[in-house]
């Protein structure tokens, strides 16, 4: 099938549209994980200097070991909420690219049925049984691509609730360990 250049054009147009949607989604991923990461930077910073001035403070071993768990529950906790900010960014940003390749899939087998449909109006007779098996193929694909994009959410949310759930028992397993202290 013969493309004229106007074609060509818009094919590549699109091409160079999509890939300036990836990387935008790119870059805006990297500058949520980048501003996390500032802000980590900030809190640790200033929590060390707190943390210094209050171990200076400390005037017997009694007072220091009181001071040793009231220390670790934030830490722990505020560890926790960066990891899972992390991840909550980065499965953003991977659902994001998730729709844009799902949008370029739908596109690409538009065009794709599109062709076929042409090429029947130019196919010899005979030829409909070979397109339509082709045009079958396509769909079969199709569905086996938004079967294995629904698994993949599914692995997401599974991931995710079991992430909430460590989050949750690393935090009241400190708790625990303060109080037995």
């Amino acid at each position: 099938m013969y493309q004229t250049p106007e074609q060509l054009v818009a094919i590549n147009k699109a091409n160079l549209e999509a890939a300036m949607k990836f990387a935008g989604v790119a870059l805006q991923g990297a500058e949520r994980i980048l501003d996390l990461q500032l802000k980590a930077a900030r809190t640790a910073f200033a929590d060390s200097v707190e943390n210094a001035k209050t171990i200076a403070a400390v005037k017997d071993l009694q007072q220091l070991a009181a001071l040793k768990d009231t220390m670790a529950q934030p830490t722990i906790e505020k560890a926790t909420a960066y990891a899972k900010s992390v991840y909550d960014v980065t499965t953003a940003t991977q659902a994001e690219m998730g729709k844009l390749v799902e949008e370029q899939v739908a596109e690409f087998n538009k065009q794709v049925v599109a062709a076929l449909d042409k090429m029947v109006k130019n196919a010899p007779a005979g030829s409909e049984v070979g397109i339509a098996t082709f045009k079958s193929a396509i769909a079969s694909v199709n569905a086996s691509y938004e079967n294995l994009s629904k698994v993949a959410k599914q692995f997401t949310e599974v991931t995710q609730a079991n992430i909430e759930a460590v989050a949750k028992q690393a935090a009241e397993g400190v708790k625990k360990v303060k109080k037995a202290a």
